[in-house]
């Protein structure tokens, strides 16, 4: 009989509880968030973002539009942080041209897409309620 694995001491995994977990958890994202700040499309989107933020602020939406928009914005922030995620894993897998790793940095790139068409859709509805309606 194999003795069970510990999965607390496998590589790269915090070996730590409690508080201390917590802190080198928040030291892994911030790593994260430092290592996506370095790809182009963050950048741009972080500008995006902060541009619509002052204008969800600005304008006269009432809280539940601009809790909706901001929503939106983080989404979008949240999938490309996960675009960014794949696109990492699969050129560390192999940086030849393979079908299936197309697939995956298709597919995280769509779903970005999808993230702005609700943004824009969202946006869209906000600016029709409050101004044209």
């Amino acid at each position: 009989m194999q003795p069970k694995e510990n999965l607390s001491q496998q590589p790269n995994k915090p070996a730590t509880k409690g508080l201390a977990h917590i802190f080198q958890s928040l030291k892994y994202s911030i790593d994260g968030l430092k290592a996506a700040y370095s790809e182009c499309s963050i950048r741009q989107l972080l500008i995006f973002h902060t541009i619509l933020m002052v204008l969800i602020f600005v304008l006269p939406f009432s809280t539940s539009v601009r809790m909706i928009l901001v929503m939106a914005s983080f989404i979008s922030l949240i999938v490309e942080l996960f675009n960014t995620a794949i696109e990492a894993a699969v050129d560390h897998t192999s940086l030849e041209r393979h079908p299936l790793a197309k697939r995956a940095k298709d597919t995280g790139s769509s779903a970005q897409l999808v993230a702005i068409v609700l943004i824009i859709i969202l946006w869209v509805m906000a600016l029709w309620q409050q101004f044209l309606h």
